[in-house]
């Protein structure tokens, strides 16, 4: 069974590749502002939060000021990351959706 030998090699070819995809953005940040640059927040290429850095006069806005836009720094930084992501995988499965690899 030649197929399967062959087939086998690409697993495990891909899945060196995903391997190192998943290396890569662990090391990469996503740097997003928000409240005009008040608010600064920074992810690494899974999403997980790495930095967060406020303006000590922007804390003088209010609370729900100050809220909103570091949720909203927040999620655009994930929303970016999981992009960047699912982009890199794409590159390697071809397109083709494998759930809760990445």
């Amino acid at each position: 069974m030649p197929g399967v030998g062959k087939l086998l090699k690409q697993a495990q070819k891909m899945q060196k590749a995903m391997e190192n995809v998943q290396s890569e953005l662990s090391s990469k940040i996503i740097e997003v502002s928000s409240g005009g640059g008040a608010v600064k927040v920074s992810v690494d290429g899974h999403g997980a939060l790495k930095t967060l850095k406020l303006d000590p006069e922007f804390l003088k806005e209010g609370a729900e000021v100050v809220e909103s836009a570091i949720l909203s720094a927040i999620n655009e930084a994930c929303d970016k990351a999981k992009a960047e992501s699912e982009a890199e995988m794409a590159k390697i499965t071809g397109g083709f959706s494998m759930p809760g690899l990445f």
